[in-house]
Order: structure tokens, then sequence, then C-alpha cells
């Protein structure tokens, strides 16, 4: 099995890595060199650089990074004497006593390296090492934002394109693995959001502002079960130093329009008491154009719809997220965290369709042109207490939580209609929108923790929420220069959700490997009420059930088997029965009788040398919530259906390399097949899938003190429910230096150096027979520069607060 997994590893390596052969060493009898790092306590020291250097004159031969165990390797050691050089951040550089290699033997380990701190202080301010990119956990991978030079003048939602396994489509819905129902959670807690809404609070969240990025593919029964292909969890910056210390952040970006970015961040620690803060600020106008060709046949007459439109939208955010921990005594603490945000949306749509029976041919046209202004507020805040209950590391845990959401949409559309020769028809079409929503959200949870021996452990928990969201949409239609209420679009839709749950997991540790089970059940109450109509009452109790194993094969390579169950309840969005308009033959609406999608996920994963990682999925989804473009008439409408199954094999390499100790970088590839069926949708079936892949790959490059990085991205062409998706690809790249010992830091990049990044689709099922072809402005310049100030030691608590689940599922309106 390791001789398969190396060959895929090295064939998928020289595929975008063809320097590599030009270090490879042949001739004589090559050797194994390795060793392992550590600090002057003997604690090892991970992802520091390792240079292996000839003893003559100190030529640099190989390079490499020690792994998270401190241990470096290098590989295919001719004959000769060498001596090791070890350099990192924060440790005084150290180079071994010279040893020789011998052609009798294939493998040389070294003493242990021991390396000097040497903190340097400047103004108080501590140096520390850098992670790296990629960093690949038991149950996770983590994508290391914090010091790449990509996060600066990015928002989250840019930096969350280049995590591995992640892609996002047109409508910035978040796929993990080829598939969508992605639970978002940020600092542990779920955002409680609508895709729309979720993708707007993306977008306006700084990302100098990001940690980290945490992908799990498949969680444990401690997670809530919603998310059908697992939870990405991005983690915000927190101060680790006490006294008072932080940093702001200034950043400018330029496309079609011009960016600005302003962060800051504070923590101040004195005695028992440790209070923090982050606040953004950020303007980010975009521009996109779309052009829609459909061709409609009803009652045997072909037309075609040509459409052109033109979208700017502008985004305005304010961010605030502040807290205080308190250490009541040495086993417990209690903390308060508040957060929120305004942010200000401005669509605008200018929209040209052309109406003919032959292609290009228009016998008539109409203009539509429209502005969405939108505002999103957001308060939350959040209580918890953990206390320890021995010092065998029994703990309780208990967080309350309560947010509340006010979010306000006013639309204008304008329509002209156009005769074939170009004089108006009639006099324009005069429309708005008023689409106020409220949402409010309740949460409590508390977790209990005890290791029953010295290898088991029990983990037990429960969690109560309760959702309401009232949306209203007031829609007017101008009739004789007045504005009256349109009795055929106007409605109001209340939703209310209740969720009681409880878990149990049960670890067990082995010389050679671990093994968890756990269980977790969730009732679901909920009540969708479109006035006027008739509600939609829902109860239902589904337990799901989670298993775990890892087993060590041997020093350097282990196994890994991961199930569990997992549930999608539709979002507030989907099942609000709305119908908003693009114009007046192209529209969208939500389903208030979408059923929830359960999923069954299987993973088998194998990691050899705690850097190449190479694992094997399948999932299978019953009624699976897809989106659908339907034709009635003339007009087509977007909207989501459940689908009977959808079939998910993947499969996923990733391994971080070592070119020179100044050339650094990682490589990703996915590849996998979703398949869709379902009987009796519009009058037809579906039964379709597609192979596909996504490759990844960052370079990360050391030089005149200056710290380079290049990342490349490309998705192959791919099916998705009834939509032909092509291929995407584009390439980043971004340059930082680091002043006074980092107190200043200066980042310099550019997003789509050859602006190639699109979103293409085409569609032949259920009677569609459209293509649409979609461009971004997605060259971005920008500069950010950082100021880091204060002083340390003490790290600020990490919490994770309760309500998680039910923010990912908050609706909007436009």
């Amino acid at each position: 099995m390791k001789t398969t997994f190396t060959k895929i590893y090295y064939t998928l390596l020289l595929m975008l890595v063809g320097l590599t052969a030009t270090f490879a060493q042949t001739g004589q009898s090559p050797a194994t060199v390795s060793g392992k790092l550590v600090n002057d306590q003997g604690a090892i020291i991970d992802y520091a650089t390792v240079s292996l250097i000839k003893a003559a004159d100190s030529t640099v031969v190989k390079g490499a990074l020690t792994n998270d165990a401190g241990v470096y390797v290098f590989n295919n050691i001719k004959p000769g004497d060498y001596r090791v050089m070890a350099t990192n951040i924060g440790y005084t550089k150290t180079v071994s006593t010279p040893f020789t290699v011998t052609a009798d033997k294939n493998s040389f380990g070294l003493p242990d390296l021991k390396m000097s701190t040497s903190v340097k202080t400047l103004n108080t301010v501590t140096i520390t090492s850098t992670k790296p990119l990629i960093e690949r956990k038991i149950d996770r991978t983590v994508m290391n934002v914090e010091n790449s030079p990509l996060a600066a003048g990015n928002t989250a939602m840019e930096i969350l394109e280049r995590a591995p396994g992640v892609t996002i489509d047109k409508d910035d819905n978040i796929s993990l693995k080829g598939k969508q129902g992605v639970t978002v959670m940020i600092n542990d807690k779920l955002t409680y959001l609508s895709p729309q809404q979720l993708a707007t609070l993306l977008r306006s969240t700084d990302g100098t502002t990001i940690q980290s990025i945490e992908i799990i593919t498949n969680p444990s029964a401690k997670y809530d079960a919603a998310g059908n292909s697992g939870i990405i969890n991005i983690k915000l910056k927190k101060n680790k130093q006490s006294g008072t210390n932080g940093s702001i952040n200034v950043g400018v970006g330029h496309s079609k329009g011009t960016r600005d970015n302003l962060s800051l961040n504070l923590n101040h620690k004195e005695g028992n008491l440790n209070v923090f803060g982050t606040f953004s600020h950020g303007d980010n106008p975009s521009y996109r154009v779309m052009d829609l060709i459909r061709k409609i046949t009803h009652k045997d007459t072909v037309t075609y719809f040509t459409q052109a439109a033109q979208m700017p939208q502008t985004y305005h955010y304010n961010n605030f997220n502040v807290g205080a921990d308190l250490d009541m005594t040495s086993k417990n603490t209690i903390g308060v965290v508040v957060s929120g945000n305004t942010n200000k949306e401005l669509d605008l749509n200018y929209n040209q369709t052309k109406i003919g029976a032959f292609l290009g041919a228009a016998d008539s046209s109409l203009n539509t042109n429209s502005s969405i202004d939108q505002t999103f507020r957001n308060f939350a805040v959040n209580l918890n207490d953990r206390l320890k209950l021995d010092t065998l590391g029994q703990t309780i845990s208990v967080d309350l939580d309560y947010s509340k959401f006010n979010n306000n949409s006013k639309a204008n559309y304008v329509t002209n209609y156009f005769l074939q020769n170009g004089d108006a028809q009639h006099d324009p079409e005069l429309l708005r929108n008023a689409t106020p929503s409220d949402i409010e959200i309740h949460s409590f949870k508390a977790d209990y923790a005890k290791p029953l021996s010295k290898t088991i452990k029990l983990e037990a928990g429960v969690k109560f929420s309760s959702v309401k969201t009232d949306n209203d949409l007031r829609a007017e239609k101008s009739i004789d220069g007045v504005y009256v209420n349109d009795t055929t679009r106007s409605n109001r839709f209340i939703y209310s959700e209740k969720i009681d749950a409880g878990y149990l997991n049960l670890n067990k540790e082995y010389k050679i490997g671990s093994v968890q089970v756990g269980l977790r059940a969730e009732y679901t109450k909920s009540n969708g009420n479109l006035i006027g109509s008739t509600p939609v009452d829902r109860s239902y109790l589904n337990f799901f059930p989670s298993l775990f194993i890892n087993q060590t094969l041997s020093k350097t390579s282990e196994l890994n088997f991961s199930y569990s169950r997992r549930i999608d309840r539709p979002n507030y969005g989907q099942l609000n029965p709305f119908v908003y308009y693009l114009d007046p033959y192209t529209f969208n609406k939500g389903n208030a009788f979408l059923k929830p999608q359960y999923t069954n996920n299987f993973e088998l994963g194998y990691v050899y040398k705690k850097n190449i990682d190479v694992s094997f999925g399948y999932s299978r989804t019953s009624d699976a919530i897809t989106e659908i473009i339907l034709t009635q008439g003339n007009k087509s409408f977007q909207t989501d259906l459940n689908l009977a199954t959808q079939t998910n094999y993947n499969i996923n390499i990733y391994s971080p390399y070592t070119i020179a100790n100044w050339w650094t970088g990682n490589v990703n590839f996915n590849g996998f097949y979703m398949g869709f069926k379902s009987n009796d949708v519009n009058g037809g079936n579906i039964n379709n899938g597609r192979k596909a892949f996504v490759l990844k790959s960052t370079q990360n490059l050391l030089f005149a003190g200056f710290k380079g990085e290049v990342s490349g991205n490309y998705r192959s062409a791919l099916t998705y429910g009834i939509y032909d998706i092509h291929a995407r690809y584009n390439v980043d790249a971004a340059i930082s230096r680091s002043f006074s010992n980092n107190k200043f830091n200066v980042k310099f990049g550019v997003d789509d150096v050859f602006n190639l990044l699109r979103n293409d689709i085409d569609s032949h099922e259920l009677g569609n027979d459209f293509s649409i072809r979609q461009k971004r402005d997605t060259r971005l310049y920008k500069l950010n520069i950082t100021y880091n100030f204060g002083s340390a030691q003490i790290k600020k608590r990490e919490h994770r607060t309760g309500a998680e689940d039910e923010n990912n599922r908050v609706s909007g309106g436009n």
C-alpha cells in the first residue's frame, strides 16, 4: 500500500514541479539522513528550516522543514562529509558537528540537534515562529492564513476559495470535495445566515483579521449534525500576549474600483481579567458582467432570449467583536463576548433582453434597470463558563447565546419595452419592493468531559436552540404614476424552529491507535407560515451515529477510517416562497415544502511520514436539496427541489515539499464524481453525473529578506444537478517584507494575475436550453501595511460558543 501511495505522490509532484528532477541524485548508493530538532528544554521544534550542507565549504545540498514531531529527513544523499544547519525565528542559528555518509549504509540517524532560544525584543514585541500555510492534523486540515502574504487585501471569501478541497461557484455557494452543504463557523460559532447573507458576511470580513481556516470533513457527534460535506471553521486572530497589545492594519486595493480596509485588534491582560476586541471597516466595490442566451420552445414556437447584464456592486462593512475572560479561581473561568456588524450593500443591474424567433435577430426588446439597497445589522452576545472539576481532566462548560438580525432591502425596477424598430411599445413598467426581515435566536449548550481511565474518555452534552424569522415582502407597482400594493407578489412568511439535541462520545486509546464512537440525537419541530395559506408543520427525531478509527501501521505511516450521518435542513431563505425578478421573464422563488436531506459519509485516509496525505471518500444523500432552473411557458425561474439521490466518490491527495531551503510548497489534488438521480421533475427525469478534479499548488519563496507566495488553482469542468459548469483557473501572487523585528509588515499582492477566472454554465435538462457567460473583476492589486504594538506573556483563552448550527440558515431578502 505504501508503495502505491508513494508512486501517486511522486507522479503528481513531478507534474507540478518538474524542477525537482534537477535536484535528484543518481549514480551512487543513496542514503537517508534524519534527526530531530529540540530546544533548550528538550521540547520539539516543528516547522523549522533545516539544511544539509557540505562540511568543507557549507554549500547547501538539500533543504527541509521539520514536521509536527520536530523530525527532519533528507533522502537520496550521496556519500560524503556533511553538517546540518537549522534556523528558526526566535532561535539562534545552529550547526551540527560534521558527520560522514558512507556507501555501506542506507540510513543515518543523527543525535538530537539542540537550538538555543534568542528572543529579540523591540519595545516589548516578541518574535515567534511561523507555521506552514497548510497543516494536517488528525481530524482536520488547517490553513494558517495569519502569516501568508495572500491574506493582504483579500476578504474571507477570497481566501476560503484557496483552501484545500474548497470550491466556490458563480453564486458564492461553497463546496467541499465537490459537495455543497458545507457548514461554516466563525470562531467555532455558526453564522445563522442563508447562503446569500453568508456570502455577504465573508466578502465583508477583512482577510487580515483571520488566523486560520479549519476544514473538518467528518465531524464527531459533539458537533451539530448539519452539513453533509463537513464543517469549515474560520478562526479570527486572537492576541496571545499580556499587558496591552494589538495591531493596526490598513490596506488599499484596485480592480474596476478602489477598495479600502482598516482593522484594529486590541488585548489587555491584567491580573485575572483579560479584555479583548476587534474592529474592522471596509469598502469593497465589485463589478460583474453576464450574458445569458435562452432558447424557449412553447407550443411548437421557438423564441430566443438574449440577455446582457452589467452588475456593479458595493459593500460597506463595519464589524466588531469585544469580550472579556475572568479567572474566578484557578479552575473556573467565565467569559462574555459581544459581536455585531452594520453592513450596507448596493446592487445595480442594467439588463438588456432581445427577443426573437432567430438567434441574433430581435423582434422586440426590453431593458430592465434595477437597484437593490440593503442593510444588514446583527447583534449577538455569548455568556460562557468553564469549570475544571478535578486534576484528572474532568470538565464542564456552559454557553448561553442570543442573536438578533435586522435586515432591510429596498428594490426598484424600471422596465422599458421596445418594438423591432426601437420605438417604445408603451409606458415603462415601474415596480418596487420593501423587504424587512427580522431573525431572533436563542441557544443553550452544555458539554461534559470525564476521563474514565488513562486510555478511555467520555464526552456528553446537550443543546437547545430556538429560531424565529419574520420576512415581509411589500411589493408595489405604479399605476398612473401612483404606487399601489401588488397583491400577486406581496406576502409575509414567518418561520419558527426548535431543535433539542444531545450526544455521547466514547474514545479509547491503544498503543497503536484509537477508536471513537459517538451518537447524537436531534428532535426538530418547525412551522412555516405563509400568511393567507395553510401553515406547514413538521416534527421529526433523528439519530446521527459516528465512528473514527486510527491505526498506526509503522513509524512512518498510519491509516484512519471515519463514518458519520449528517443532515441539512433547508435554510430560511430557501423556504421563503418570495418571488424576486431579474426581468419579467426571469426570476427566482423559494419553496416552503422543501424537506431536509440526509447524508451517510465514509472516508478512508492514509498518512505517510506526516506529510503525504491520501483519502478516499464516499457519500450518498437522499432528498438532496438542489438548485434547479425550470421553464414554464416563456418564463424561466430558479428554485430549490428535493432530488431523490446524490452520490459522491472522491480522492484527495495533499503533500508539502521542499525544493531548497529558500523554496517550499504544497500540492493538493481532489478528484471526484457527483451523480444525481430523480424521476418526474417538471415532467422529466434526471440521471447524470461527471468525473471532475481540482488541482491547487502553492509555492513559498524566501529571498533577500522578502517572503513570496504564488498560488495556482485549476478546477475542471463538472456537472452539478442540471448544470454543466465550465473549467475555472487562476494564478495569485504576493510578496511581503517585515521591518523592525516584525513591528511593521508590508504586503503587496495580485489576485488572478492573468485575469482568466470566469463562471460559465450551460444546461440542456428538463426542457432548459440556456448558456450563461459571467465574468467578475477578479484581477485585484492590493497593498497592506500592518503595525504591531504592545507587550507580551499570557495567551487569551480560546472559547467555543453554543450558538452554532442555526446561524448558517438565517434568511435574507432583496
